[in-house]
């Protein structure tokens, strides 16, 4: 009964941590809405890291395996990666104005594919795919005419809310994960009113 309580202050504690990580990336999400060139430039160059650090290990994992018929497409794609990445480091405001260019046509070719593909088909979903393909093309479209400017806000944004909602999802999980453990283990006042009993 002991070793079961001891289990469950460790998973309640693990829990409270899992929610408390929660609780900042919610604080970052909120202060990247607060600050979107800020949070615009922290993705970017978190990015940038990302490409330089992954290319850094591709490039080891190819030299590591060298004689190998992959060895030069592996080097070749981690060099790309490393390039990739010192570019975005010291570029940041650059590489930004490009990712949302990249971002809108997305939204737009998105847009476009889901209107008319509702309006051909005509499935079950029809409301539904039409709704999605019209808010993606008036998105796309509204940070396309505010660009280069929108580059200033639309991936601060994006990368805050995506903070925001993982947070909570963490919190969620946190909070949820401590109430079903407590459920499940026995408290130390019922252990010591049990052993008063026996005496």
């Amino acid at each position: 009964m002991e070793d079961l309580a001891r289990e469950g202050k460790r998973l309640s504690r693990s829990f409270g941590w899992l929610a408390a990580l929660g609780v900042l990336l919610v604080i970052g999400g909120i202060v990247g809405l607060i600050y979107t060139w800020a949070a615009t430039l922290t993705s970017m160059l978190l990015f940038g890291w990302l490409l330089l650090i992954g290319g850094v290990v591709g490039l080891l994992h190819a030299i590591a395996s060298r004689g190998t018929g992959s060895f030069w497409l592996a080097a070749v794609v981690a060099a790309l990666n490393i390039a990739a990445g010192v570019v975005v480091i010291r570029h940041p405001e650059g590489s930004a104005e490009a990712l949302t260019m990249f971002a809108a046509l997305l939204f737009l070719t998105g847009g476009l594919f889901r209107l008319v593909g509702s309006v051909v088909v005509r499935g079950p979903q029809f409301g539904w795919t039409l709704l999605q393909g019209a808010f993606g093309l008036l998105l796309g479209l509204l940070v396309l005419f505010d660009w280069p400017d929108s580059s200033r806000y639309v991936l601060g944004v994006f990368f805050s809310l995506a903070l925001l909602f993982d947070g909570l999802g963490l919190i969620a999980m946190g909070v949820g994960g401590r109430r079903i453990v407590s459920m499940v283990t026995p408290t130390a006042p019922t252990t010591k009113a049990s052993a008063g009993d026996q005496e």
